[in-house]
């Protein structure tokens, strides 16, 4: 039996997973609420290994790092504190992040490895283009997508999908939080 492998990612109507400098939008691009914090604070829960590419894995570092742990809110809390496998061959170290492995290598065979290995399910958040690839190589099991009730058109940056390939989705979850936010849960299959 495989380890479930599920990848996390919030996203802007509009497709866009982050937003440029010249946006005054803020976390969660500001539309975040207790219902929402709820239920990320749920779905990290569980025992579950976090499973990052280096670029993420830096803009963690940068934005948690520095945190003292008194004061992240519970969400980035647990966040930091999860059991992290990093892909990367450019990091040297795990820039003083706890419970964090660098494994470098392909992030397929890294992954596969992992799916194969590991007695607790997989999540990634973020790392777009290492879990395009996952997803290509059919190794993403779920693909869960938080939909912020924004458009960043003009100041969107990070196509969540840009560059991916066909799928075809099977819509297995789906929860609205705050009355505004919606949470879209989908098993992936590539299209042929």
């Amino acid at each position: 039996m495989t380890a479930l492998y599920t990848w996390d990612v919030f996203t802007t109507l509009d497709g866009f997973g982050s937003f440029g400098p010249d946006a005054d939008w803020g976390g969660y691009w500001g539309k975040h609420g207790p219902e929402f914090l709820e239920g990320r604070r749920a779905a990290l829960g569980d025992e579950q290994r976090m499973v990052l590419g280096a670029n993420t894995f830096r803009e963690f570092v940068e934005l948690l790092g520095p945190i003292p742990e008194a004061d992240l809110d519970p969400v980035n809390a647990r966040m930091r504190s999860m059991p992290t496998t990093v892909v990367s061959s450019t990091l040297d170290g795990t820039l003083g992040w706890p419970d964090a492995t660098v494994v470098p290598g392909d992030a397929v065979e890294v992954v596969a490895r992992l799916k194969e290995e590991s007695a607790v399910p997989l999540r990634s958040h973020g790392s777009l283009s290492m879990n395009r690839a996952l997803m290509a190589a059919g190794l993403v099991d779920r693909v869960q997508v938080t939909v912020f009730p924004v458009i960043s058109g003009r100041t969107g940056t990070d196509a969540i999908f840009a560059g991916a390939e066909d799928f075809d989705l099977d819509l297995i979850g789906t929860r609205t939080f705050d009355g505004r936010t919606q949470e879209l849960v989908y098993r992936p299959t590539l299209h042929r």
